[in-house]
């Protein structure tokens, strides 16, 4: 019996490390794909998609559409109490876009969230081709999660890069150590519900109202 135990013991031992140096090149694998400078997509897409949770990034996705790299703007993920004009009034130039060409999705509350609402979007303008824009440490998970529901959708990464942020020198801050770290965790789990995981996007969604309703995109 003793030894049946001490085998157990040395197999879940063992097993820990295996499981340990994995996860660990993997972590490796995963930062060392993140993109250092901010992409360079020349190929016009229909429609263009940016996350909240960075002024950069909503900045560059305006900055986009106005290049006209893409017929519409998304911005999904939007605080409830942001309005369309305070948004406009953030970038004067693109006054015009906000009122024509920009919708505003209220609805995600996560990444998961994210992905259902561009799903809706796209499917509800006939979109084949999207322009996701979002901080590079998060794209990864993100093309995964719209990847997962629009896979007849040929989707491009805008990644956007603070200037503060030192990728490669990652192990001598440990704030970005820690935002790396927990962003890899997600990401592989993200990736594990989509395996052997049931499909529920609602849950990222604080309801599931057509696109388009006052509660959740709002076009102009």
């Amino acid at each position: 019996m003793i030894a049946v135990v001490r085998w157990a013991r040395n197999l879940i031992l063992t097993g820990a490390v295996a499981g340990s140096v994995v996860l660990a090149g993997g972590f490796w694998l995963f930062v060392a794909a993140l993109e250092r400078t901010e992409s360079l997509v020349r190929e016009p897409v229909d429609g263009i998609v940016a996350l909240t949770g960075g002024a950069d990034r909503i900045n560059e996705a305006v900055d986009l559409l106005l290049r006209g790299r893409g017929a519409r703007l998304l911005i999904t993920g939007v605080n409830e109490k942001t309005t369309r004009e305070e948004l406009s009034r953030v970038h004067p130039d693109a006054r015009s876009a906000f009122a024509c060409c920009v919708d505003l999705d209220y609805r995600a509350l996560n990444t998961i969230g994210n992905a259902e609402q561009t799903r809706l979007w796209a499917r509800q303008h006939g979109f084949r081709s999207l322009l996701i824009v979002t901080s590079t440490y998060h794209m990864p998970r993100t093309l995964a999660e719209i990847g997962h529901v629009l896979p007849d959708v040929k989707i491009f990464a805008h990644s956007v890069v603070p200037e503060t942020m030192d990728i490669d020198g990652w192990w001598r801050e440990p704030q970005l150590a820690k935002l790396l770290a927990f962003e890899y965790v997600k990401y592989v789990a993200a990736v594990a519900r989509m395996q052997f995981g049931p499909s529920d996007a609602a849950t990222g969604t604080a309801a599931a109202r057509v696109p388009g309703s006052a509660a959740g995109l709002r076009p102009m």
